[in-house]
């Protein structure tokens, strides 16, 4: 058993790029990826303990927010002139990549997602659902029929998602009580710290699913 688990944490690792920028904590994959032997057995205890008693140290809930000058402008004095960048936790989106293949083969297993769902699936693509409806509308022009089809743009949809409304649903799809708490933990109590020009800001966050986040897709 402990076998398994060293190599699941050894492929969540290795499933970054070395040398992505870090978060707040200053940590590249690289440190962990170059030093199997000296940190695995350590982040294997570390992450038990965090998901035992639902506990995320502040460091990890902590977001650096960079601002990426966007191309192609007659300049740069407005916010609207960058595209922010929030860096995280390696350490926190290791932990956050086992959760999200545990629920993707354990608790979606028993109860799956709607089967017309078709964003952030495995072997499911925009290109599928257009074919999937193209189906449907050929089908109703053939049987001579009204096919109807109704557009809905959902604005904002990572940034106003209550934690709430998360919990409920991974609670309804089977996900064990340990779980649903540290993802809540992980949601809560997250400050972003963005530094431009000289100034720094900190702000506390308190709807939204992180950006760039590894669970942020499925929940």
């Amino acid at each position: 058993m402990r076998v398994v688990i060293y190599t699941r944490v050894e492929w969540a690792i290795d499933s970054f790029a070395p040398y992505q920028s870090p978060g707040v904590g200053g940590i590249f994959t690289a440190l962990l990826q170059k030093a199997w032997e000296g940190t695995i057995p350590h982040l294997v205890r570390i992450f038990r303990a965090c998901l035992s008693t639902g506990y995320v140290p502040p460091i990890w809930r902590q977001a650096k927010v960079v601002f990426i000058p966007k191309p192609c402008r007659n300049s740069y004095s407005g916010p609207w002139d960058y595209r922010p960048i929030s860096l995280t936790s390696f350490l926190l989106k290791t932990l956050d990549r086992l959760m999200d293949r545990h629920l993707r083969v354990v608790a979606l297993a028993l109860v799956p997602l709607h089967q017309n769902q078709h964003a952030y699936q495995a072997g499911k693509s925009v290109e599928m659902a257009l074919l999937q409806l193209v189906v449907w509308v050929e089908k109703a022009l053939d049987q001579h029929e009204t096919a109807l089809g109704v557009l809905l743009d959902t604005e904002w949809a990572f940034n106003s998602t209550c934690y709430d409304a998360m919990c409920d649903d991974l609670v309804r799809h089977g996900s064990e009580y340990t779980i649903v708490r540290w993802i809540r933990a992980t949601l809560e109590g997250r400050m972003a710290v963005a530094t431009l020009n000289g100034t720094s800001v900190r702000l506390a966050i308190s709807r939204d699913c992180p950006q760039g986040g590894v669970l942020s897709p499925l929940l």
